[in-house]
């Protein structure tokens, strides 16, 4: 009797978890929900926005170098920060510029292979940049990332115990593992509920953990860890809260800066008045690595970073979204010799791992079935928002938020301290929030007794 007493405290308590980390997180988790869903077609969404600047006649075709002077030449006193290679023949070139100011505007040119400028976009302001944004930090900046790492953590917790609330308890297979119809309403949406979370549970958990290494706190005390460990090989190629490390957005960011310390003897005028950013110590030039880089057959999009110092050398990258595929090759820029070549294959084990996880993340990996299991994943958990909602909204008191009522008796045991602590440990922002909900509750509440009513902390229940 004991035993099946602290069992249904047990229940009650983690119940209660459940309750509190759904309902305050189901807008967010909606958010990420269908943006994500959005961002894994990014391919497709970024080929239909270019879809004017494919299949150009290949006729009378010009050099890469004539290309990035007509883009500069359309865009005067901007800067060249970068070239992509057309994805197939009779394609533009994308040429990117940084424009005259303060350093943060940017302009992605199309160029046909005649050299004609053909448009061009605010690279900030395309449609996945945006759903990107949104996603990652919500159109926030840093405080946004905070707000999504908070969110994905709880929705680990919420994860957690809703399989422990699904575990089946010798009811049958009804209701466990397909829902049950033809019982009401309320037993319908309790299945949807409990069963949708079971099949998509492992989905769901993975596209959340391989989204931690982005997050600011998180991802930082990951670095961290890392670089003490001795983790660290070659050079970290995901977000951390929003910053780029080693992305297309930080090849244009790290051509800008070293931009400003070329050698003083000044730019070579090469008969052209828009010819610039080539140091005068710099004896190849864009056409020489335009043609190494086509050699090199390496997945689309390719990107040809200029030197920018003294220091500096000629890159050539592979920023293919599926992370496996992706190679970052240095040349010297006096005599165009292979400075250094980095594949996937040479990262540390760990950033494997973690490379692996994003490109699964953002449905890359394998092609379009990834694509289509994230998008299950995503309207699964968007089912599970709006059933958990519309459930709470059928056995919500009226002036009540209609929470589970707390427990008298305080819940013991090895098992729930160990999951408690390790919960701690490996999510910070769930940690700290749970801090801010320890004093919320000793300190505020108790000062507030209609507020602490309304949530449902002041009525305890005794198991």
């Amino acid at each position: 009797m004991a035993q099946t007493n602290g069992q249904s405290c047990l229940y009650r308590a983690i119940w209660r978890w459940h309750f509190y980390a759904g309902l305050f997180i189901i807008p967010m988790i909606l958010i990420l929900s269908v943006t994500g869903a959005m961002y894994l077609f990014k391919p497709q969404v970024e080929r239909w926005e270019e879809h004017a600047f494919h299949g150009l006649p290949t006729t009378g075709t010009v050099t890469p170098l004539i290309q990035r002077d007509a883009a500069l030449a359309a865009f005067p006193g901007s800067r060249f920060l970068y070239y992509r290679l057309p994805e197939r023949p009779g394609d533009a070139a994308l040429v990117h510029l940084e424009l005259p100011g303060d350093g943060k505007l940017m302009r992605d040119v199309f160029v046909s292979p005649q050299g004609k400028v053909l448009g061009g976009f605010d690279p900030d302001r395309r449609a996945m940049e945006v759903v990107h944004d949104i996603h990652g930090q919500l159109m926030l900046g840093h405080r946004g990332s905070w707000l999504v790492e908070l969110a994905a953590s709880w929705a680990i917790v919420l994860i957690a115990t809703g399989l422990f609330l699904w575990w089946p308890k010798g009811t049958g297979l009804s209701g466990v593992f397909w829902p049950r119809f033809g019982l009401g309403r309320r037993i319908l949406l309790r299945d949807l509920h409990a069963v949708t979370g079971f099949w998509v549970a492992g989905f769901a958990m993975i596209l959340l953990l391989t989204g931690l290494p982005w997050a600011e706190v998180w991802g930082s005390g990951f670095k961290a860890i890392r670089t003490e460990m001795g983790w660290i090989k070659g050079e970290q190629d995901w977000t951390i809260g929003g910053r780029s490390v080693g992305s297309e957005h930080a090849a244009h960011m790290n051509g800008a800066a070293t931009m400003q310390n070329v050698d003083p003897r000044g730019p070579i005028h090469t008969g052209t008045p828009h010819a610039m950013n080539q140091p005068a110590w710099t004896s190849i030039g864009l056409d020489r690595l335009i043609a190494k880089a086509e050699a090199e057959h390496l997945a689309f999009p390719v990107i040809v970073t200029p030197p920018g110092g003294s220091g500096s050398s000629w890159t050539i990258r592979s920023d293919s979204q599926n992370r496996p595929l992706r190679v970052a090759i240095k040349y010297d820029p006096r005599d165009g010799r292979e400075l250094s070549r980095e594949s996937f294959g040479d990262k540390h084990v760990i950033d494997r791992i973690v490379g692996y996880g994003i490109a699964w993340h953002e449905g890359q990996l394998f092609g379009l079935a990834n694509q289509l299991i994230g998008t299950i994943t995503a309207l699964a958990l968007v089912t599970l928002s709006i059933t958990g909602f519309l459930s709470w909204r059928r056995r919500k008191p009226e002036g009540r938020l209609g929470a589970p009522p707390p427990l008298l008796a305080r819940l013991d045991g090895a098992g729930i301290r160990v999951i408690a602590t390790l919960l701690l440990l490996a999510l910070p922002m769930f940690a700290m929030s749970v801090a801010f909900l320890w004093v919320l509750d000793k300190v505020v509440l108790p000062r507030l007794p209609v507020l602490g009513r309304w949530l449902g902390v002041r009525d305890a229940a005794q198991c």
